[in-house]
């Protein structure tokens, strides 16, 4: 008996090419079929060089729902985008899939700014639709970067680099943004890598202070705590604002280590404390995404032994919103271990009152935008009292932001505000400063200590 015989056809030249130059999943181009066609554009064009555009489109958070379907339905939604891509890019456009979930464009009839921001808020437009999952639907957005030849580079890798640079600044700026290559934006974000590169030799030096704010009883001005607050003072770039630099870290994925530091030295300074005074310590949004940061706050207290009683959380609604279930994890852990949790800015985000019902919080923090209108506009007054008035009946204790003269403390006190810290009271200084502060202020100084 002969053994069977498989004849297989073959592949023609032309059947390999395409091959190559298809992405397998959504049968677009891939990025060999981009740069040759931006190269063959440039090469028509080198003569009068009429400008072009090309673009990349980049899937905000997807990530998450990789994980949360699975990958199977993150294949089915990039071949939702990949057919609505071809189905509204304009006549003698290219679109393609690169690595992921990023897209990119070749447009020959986008000649400057207004057109590729215009060509980017239809496809945003298009993007946003609801994708269909069968049994579920699912809502994205997506992030643009754009560069335009020859201005943003002659070359096809620096036209694509000028690319992914505006891409990076749309991530940076949130969701669903927009961005075109300029020079402007190139030395925008030059600076910003550099700051980051001082920031991590920063961390690495042990440069980054902690400054401490004091937090008082408001019927008799006795400190209660202390708000630790990042300060960064760098001898090449200067004073650099938390503002800038914890958002930074946070883009660039290194708030951990920048957070345990602050951390650990926060609560080293608590020790030289009297025991009832808790310190207060803010948490990023990247933290509650985390699943391993409820396990690093405690490792950390651990290893200075301070008691978990004795720290409180700082988050703002925004975080939680991020990732609700991660985040409603780490907080049932933590409150389990004794540390108390603070909703940061109260009134300032979209859902606070779901936020109090959905989560377990110890303290709400009213923020300074309400505090510092107290006596100027009735509407603020009243939405004081209201949140004052919610808090008692939800058993929460309550903290004023941004107190900064006697007029403020003396209205929040008469509307039965417990707690508020601003300038008033004291502004941020380091541990030092800080200890003469008790010295002077406190009333119980040379009781016992945490270490004691």
């Amino acid at each position: 008996m002969k053994s069977a015989e498989i004849s297989l056809a073959p592949v023609s030249q032309n059947e390999l090419q395409a091959m190559a130059y298809t992405d397998p999943l959504t049968g677009l181009g891939n990025r060999y079929r981009m740069r040759d066609r931006a190269r063959v554009l440039s090469v028509e064009r080198a003569s009068d060089p009429a400008p072009f555009t090309i673009g990349i489109a980049n899937l905000d958070s997807f990530k998450p729902i990789n994980d949360l379907f699975g990958v199977e339905a993150g294949d089915e939604i990039l071949c939702q985008v990949a057919h609505r891509l071809k189905a509204c890019i304009p006549d003698g456009a290219t679109v393609t899939r690169h690595d992921g979930d990023e897209f990119a464009f070749v447009l020959p009839l986008v000649f400057e700014r207004v057109g590729a921001e215009k060509f980017g808020q239809m496809i945003r437009e298009v993007l946003s639709a609801p994708y269909d999952l069968g049994d579920r639907n699912v809502r994205l957005s997506a992030s643009f970067g754009f560069a335009i030849y020859p201005f943003a580079g002659e070359e096809f890798e620096d036209l694509l680099k000028s690319a992914e640079t505006a891409l990076y600044r749309s991530k940076r700026r949130g969701r669903g943004q927009i961005t075109v290559y300029s020079k402007e934006i190139a030395q925008e974000m030059k600076r910003a890598t550099q700051l980051e590169q001082a920031l991590r030799n920063a961390i690495i030096s042990n440069a980054i202070d902690v400054h401490f704010q004091p937090i008082v009883s408001l019927a008799n001005n006795l400190i209660v705590g202390f708000e630790a607050l990042a300060r960064w003072n760098d001898a090449d770039l200067g004073f650099v604002s938390p503002a800038v630099f914890v958002p930074l870290a946070e883009e660039r994925g290194f708030i951990d280590a920048l957070s345990e530091t602050l951390l650990r030295k926060a609560a080293e300074a608590a020790l030289s404390w009297p025991r009832e005074l808790f310190l207060s310590f803010n948490l990023s949004s990247a933290q509650l995404m985390d699943p391993g940061t409820s396990s690093s706050i405690l490792a950390i207290l651990g290893r200075v032994g301070l008691d978990p009683h004795r720290l409180e959380l700082e988050i703002t609604e925004t975080a939680v919103m991020s990732s609700a279930d991660t985040a409603h994890r780490i907080i049932a852990d933590l409150r389990a271990a004794g540390v108390r949790i603070s909703l940061d800015d109260f009134g300032t985000g979209q859902s606070s009152l779901g936020r109090l019902r959905d989560f377990i919080f110890d303290k709400v923090k009213i923020d300074r935008a309400f505090v510092s209108r107290i006596n100027s506009d009735r509407a603020s007054e009243h939405i004081i009292k209201a949140i004052l008035a919610m808090c008692e009946g939800l058993d929460l204790q309550v903290v004023a932001e941004g107190i900064e003269d006697h007029a403020e403390a003396a209205a929040l006190r008469s509307l039965g505000c417990a707690m508020g810290q601003g300038y008033y009271y004291g502004k941020p200084a380091d541990s030092v400063a800080t200890l003469r502060y008790l010295h002077e202020n406190h009333y119980e100084l040379g009781g016992e200590r945490e270490n004691a």
